[in-house]
């Protein structure tokens, strides 16, 4: 009996924790699409963005606007971004598709449990966002019923509406073998078994270990230098627009490589 255990157990021990990896294709969208990296309150970026693309007859009818996260925090405009997104996702049947971050989700965090996550939001560009609310941040050390009326008068301020569009974002969408994400995602799993936060704060493996899938991945979260195709077929477009000022972006449409625009 004592054999047969340890027959199994070595069996166990040695068999994969992943289907073993599929070598991507050739990028093969469905329909054209504009990936926009991470805003973090930078909507004037984004109008030289839009500008730059109708001067240089990039963006085509029917052409999809997909916004990868991190609306909010750092930038001075939070309230703004998420107004002017908040409307155009509204329109039903619309072109855009704004997708979950870890700042929207710490955001929420902070609304549901502000004693314990108001001071990590806070280090990470909170301030900026409440100020664009027209509230006053409190400090880092204030007590836990100013934190408290603090969460709910920026939830007042938000809104129902815009509050349920927050929590309901979509932490990915697939546009023939490209998945667009967040952070990341786990690269031994299918997409349907994600897990979200994974995708919205990205998974260990992710830029380790080629996908399982095959498919390509869009992502914004991690900040490069340039707009970028990694070998791992990773299209990254995260230039730190609030601290830099170059917002940059992906154009993808069928039978065509990646294209980036960077302001």
């Amino acid at each position: 009996m004592k054999s047969i255990v340890k027959k199994l157990f070595r069996a166990k021990k040695s068999a994969p924790d992943a289907p073993p990896p599929v070598e991507a294709g050739p990028l093969e969208v469905l329909e054209p699409a504009l990936y926009v990296g991470d805003l973090h309150g930078r909507l004037d970026l984004f109008d030289r963005l839009m500008t730059l693309c109708q001067e240089e007859g990039l963006l085509s009818d029917g052409c999809r606007l997909v916004f990868l996260g991190d609306y909010v925090d750092r930038g001075e405009s939070s309230r703004q971004v998420l107004d002017w997104l908040f409307r155009l996702d509204s329109v039903k049947d619309g072109p855009v598709i704004c997708l979950k971050g870890n700042h929207e989700q710490m955001m929420l965090d902070f609304l549901d449990d502000p004693k314990h996550r108001a001071r990590h939001w806070f280090r990470n560009g909170g301030f900026q966002t409440l100020a664009s609310f027209g509230l006053r941040p409190p400090a880092i050390s204030a007590s836990d019923s100013t934190m408290r009326d603090t969460a709910q008068a920026l939830r007042d301020a938000i809104g129902i509406e815009m509050l349920d569009w927050l929590r309901n974002m979509p932490s990915y969408w697939v546009n023939g073998n490209l998945l667009a994400v967040h952070a990341g995602a786990n690269p031994g799993l299918p997409v349907y078994l994600q897990n979200e936060h994974w995708l919205v704060w990205g998974h260990p493996q992710f830029r380790r270990a080629p996908r399982s899938d095959g498919l390509w991945v869009v992502h914004g979260h991690t900040i490069v230098p340039e707009p970028c195709v990694t070998k791992m077929n990773h299209i990254c477009v995260d230039t730190g627009a609030y601290a830099t000022g170059r917002l940059s972006a992906a154009l993808t449409a069928p039978g065509q490589e990646p294209r980036f625009v960077s302001t």
